[in-house]
């Protein structure tokens, strides 16, 4: 049985008093970073063969199914307000649909060739880079995105939480995160869920400083969409420039973001 199915090593959870409950899902979550810590290399190499593609032009697909789906899609979305990339640079696909995001999609997992027929609307190219996400590793729908990624000679990954999986044979890049069971057999939107996000938030954040969308440790890029980040923004322009709130705040109104207001004010 793989590990993503096995029992739960706790049981009768239905006693288990509320105090005990918590302290038992937090005590399983401590493993997730532990497990993630021993792929760091796996997860190196695939940064490192998709840099020179995006500073190239391409671009980086997520796809999966269900909660792993969603989790790409969250990653995805969050980059370019986060760093100021183009909507289409990070994309994330879903087995279903936008309206798999919220619902379960009946049996949308498990067809083969839709996640490649879904991969294939963006007309994707050899510079193009994917990671496959799948708590199992055995999904049709990621399993067939990738062996058509493969064909393409595209930079294929994927990140499961079991070893020796059919999706991890075909990736190039496989991330094998195994936290073990889950604390409620088999719900992998628990550890599994977790440890996904964590990959792609490393994956991500990591590609983002490569391609010159942090300075020092700022978000000098992201979208100014409401007032805590304008806020943001103004403190690390003054900070950066020495000037007054007044005139941090002008630049960026006038300049649109962090980093053009500096270069703008230094131009001056």
């Amino acid at each position: 049985m793989i590990t993503t199915e096995q029992n739960s090593h706790y049981d009768h959870l239905e006693s288990m008093p509320i105090a005990e409950i918590l302290t038992n899902i937090n005590k399983e979550d401590q493993l997730v970073a532990l497990a993630i810590q021993q792929k760091i290399t796996a997860i190196q190499k695939f940064v490192e063969a998709v840099v020179p593609n995006m500073k190239n032009g391409g671009r980086l697909f997520y796809i999966g199914a269900g909660t792993s789906g969603r989790m790409g899609i969250l990653d995805a979305s969050e980059c370019p307000p986060t760093y100021g990339v183009p909507p289409d640079l990070v994309i994330g696909i879903i087995a279903g649909g936008d309206v798999a995001i919220k619902s379960a999609v009946e049996n949308a997992e498990d067809d083969f060739t839709k996640g490649k027929h879904d991969l294939e609307n963006y007309f994707p190219s050899e510079i193009d880079s994917i990671v496959g996400i799948a708590a199992s590793g055995t999904t049709p729908y990621v399993i067939g995105a990738i062996e058509y990624a493969n064909e393409l000679g595209m930079q294929t990954a994927c990140i499961t939480c079991n070893e020796q999986t059919p999706l991890a044979k075909i990736s190039k890049f496989p991330i094998e995160v195994v936290v073990g069971p889950e604390f409620v057999t088999g719900s992998t939107r628990m550890k599994a869920g977790s440890a996904q996000k964590m990959v792609l938030n490393m994956i991500s954040t990591t590609l983002m400083i490569q391609l010159g969308r942090v300075k020092g440790n700022k978000m000098v890029d992201m979208q100014l969409t409401n007032n805590k980040l304008v806020d943001r923004a103004i403190k690390m322009v003054q900070q950066q420039l020495g000037v007054d709130q007044n005139i941090a705040k002008g630049l960026l109104t006038e300049f649109g973001s962090v980093r053009s207001a500096v270069e703008g004010y230094m131009m001056q």
